[in-house]
């Protein structure tokens, strides 16, 4: 019996000494992990009662800055205007913003008017005054001493009637009224100065503490740091402290650099919680691990039973494997057969859009014949006159014509171009596009059915270009639906107007196209498909105009809606994504 009891005593005494290995590997991973939750925490409070500092400090500095500008003060520093003239006015801006004192200081840094009660000081040497004195808004903070108790000194410049500084105005703030908000509050928060000393902190105890042997910079009465030993536990610094009832024994040490100050701000947050959730977890894992034990042993005693059931629920994973590979391969073929239709979807969608637009020159190829015919007529008058002219000996004339007819060529051949870049099948990616241009282009195209038809097309041109994300040829389809619409809408008005405008703003581009026909009877129906106002069989389209347009601008990431103006008419407009024009050196 002692036989078999032996190695399993031993078995079971590793796996004691495992989980105990195990249990204080999850200890220290959460203690680190807990460690890390309380530095951003520790951090984050650390930052607040920095800016709370900082914030009320700023309000100092502007109050040194603007009372230097005051009227009174130049004559005081030229010796125009007795001192104790302007005392009463240092003395209601001290009360009013709660300033500890303000004084009138000379280029020797000799004291020329102080408000009540201030403490004589001699500035000359401190590198606020010298920086004030340098034209430049000086600070710092003082102690003990001649200065009335802890204050932060802001230093601003007091420039002559001529342009240099011959003085400066010091506001003193009190250190006890900035730090009272946050007195006693958690966690532990000190300032210190380049000299090691504590000069601000949420405790009281730490006042006037320095951690650099022997430190005692202005004669003010300077105590040690309270005792302390730090360790590194991963990346953290944490110390062990022993301060008193107010410290946290063993606390997570942070810094702050504050140049702004010329201090460093620090705090101590008791690390106690993140021990806590250390043990807790690591008490669970080896909870669990027990409990697994456990399991693991009963289940050994029953290995034979498993192993039996263990087959059978191979051969039913096998028998299901084999069911899901065929559901598979039936997924396979379905996702192909969608794939196939998508794909068929989308050539119908480009051949409806083809076909929509070649239908959109179709109804506007008798204003464009026409507007092709009235320069074929002209060049034909300019042609005879030239030959009319050469023959009676004009062939300065003659040559006037022959640059008329020139001119009217590049006319058509503008034209014609628009037209077969419109007609063309874009299928290229989305690109930068002038949208200027695209808009000049299509009006360019509506231009003679606009005219036959009594419409005006009123263009608010912006200066230049302004480029956004689409396609060329879309793009041109979307605002020809849109225009198109519009002339139709108005059939029946007696004001035809299209008005477009383009307007740029940050990241997006708007561009709006209003007329002023009868408006929009049903808003929330318009961009779906087949959806129109006009009468069924009557050759004026099938309705898929402003859909297409919706999955054209879709497509390019932007967004179309319309609406009725509360003028009357409708508006349309459409958002697409700006691209940054870079401007040539």
């Amino acid at each position: 019996m002692e036989r078999f009891l032996w190695p399993r005593l031993v078995v079971f005494s590793a796996y004691l000494a495992a989980v105990g290995v195990f249990a204080a590997g999850i200890w220290w991973y959460g203690y680190v992990a807990a460690l890390g939750q309380l530095e951003q925490r520790a951090r984050s409070d650390l930052a607040l009662a920095s800016d709370s500092l900082t914030g009320e400090l700023r309000r100092f500095r502007e109050l040194a800055v603007l009372t230097a500008d005051h009227p009174q003060l130049r004559p005081v520093m030229a010796g125009l205007t007795p001192a104790a003239l302007v005392r009463p006015v240092l003395q209601r801006i001290a009360d009013k913003t709660g300033a500890l004192d303000i004084m009138l200081v000379d280029p020797q840094g000799r004291s020329i008017l102080a408000t009540e009660g201030a403490a004589q000081i001699n500035h000359a040497g401190q590198p606020y005054f010298t920086r004030a004195m340098q034209g430049a808004l000086g600070a710092g903070h003082l102690y003990g001493g001649a200065s009335p108790g802890r204050a932060f000194v802001i230093a601003a410049p007091i420039f002559s009637a001529a342009g240099p500084v011959n003085g400066a105005l010091v506001v003193f703030a009190n250190v006890e009224a900035v730090e009272s908000a946050w007195r006693g509050a958690r966690p532990v928060v000190f300032f210190t100065d380049d000299q090691g000393v504590i000069f601000l902190s949420n405790r009281s105890e730490l006042i006037f503490r320095t951690r650099q042997a022997g430190a005692n910079p202005s004669g003010a009465g300077m105590s040690p740091f309270v005792h302390y030993t730090q360790d590194l536990v991963g990346d953290f610094e944490v110390w062990d402290v022993d301060g008193g009832r107010y410290l946290p024994a063993r606390a997570l040490h942070l810094t702050l650099d504050l140049p702004v100050i010329d201090m460093v701000g620090e705090v101590l947050v008791d690390v106690g919680p993140a021990r806590q959730l250390a043990n807790l977890q690591a008490a669970v894992a080896a909870a669990v691990c027990l409990a697994f034990g456990l399991l693991l042993l009963v289940a050994t005693q029953r290995r034979r039973t498993l192993a039996a059931l263990n087959q059978r629920l191979e051969q039913r994973v096998r028998d299901r494997t084999a069911e899901l590979s065929a559901l598979n391969m039936d997924l396979i073929r379905e996702v192909a057969e969608r794939t196939a239709a998508e794909a068929r979807l989308e050539k119908a969608q480009d051949d409806l859009l083809q076909a929509a637009k070649l239908s959109a020159l179709g109804q506007m190829s008798a204003g464009i014949s026409h507007e092709l015919n009235q320069p074929l007529t002209a060049i034909r008058s300019f042609a005879e006159n030239a030959q009319s002219y050469l023959e009676r000996g004009k062939p300065d004339i003659a040559a006037q014509n022959l640059g008329r007819i020139s001119e009217v060529a590049r006319r058509m051949g503008r034209i014609i171009r628009n037209l077969r870049a419109f007609a063309r099948q874009e299928d290229e990616p989305a690109k930068d596009v002038d949208i200027v241009a695209v808009i000049d282009a299509v009006l360019e195209i509506v231009g003679p059915q606009a005219a036959k038809s009594g419409v005006t097309l009123t263009w608010v041109r912006p200066s230049g270009p302004i480029i956004v994300r689409g396609g060329e040829v879309r793009l041109q389809q979307v605002v020809l639906n849109l225009v198109s619409n519009g002339m139709d809408a108005m059939a029946d008005s007696a004001i035809k107007e299209v008005r477009i405008a383009v307007d740029q703003s940050g990241a997006r581009t708007r561009m709006t196209v209003r007329d002023t026909g009868p408006g929009i009877a049903e808003p929330e129906k318009i961009f779906e498909p087949f959806y129109t106002t006009k009468a069924v069989g009557g050759g004026d389209g099938m309705g898929l105009g402003l859909s297409i347009s919706y999955g054209l601008v879709q497509s390019f990431g932007g967004a179309i809606q319309g609406r009725n103006h509360p003028d009357g008419g409708a508006i349309f407009t459409v958002e697409l994504d700006s691209v940054a024009q870079q401007v040539a050196a």
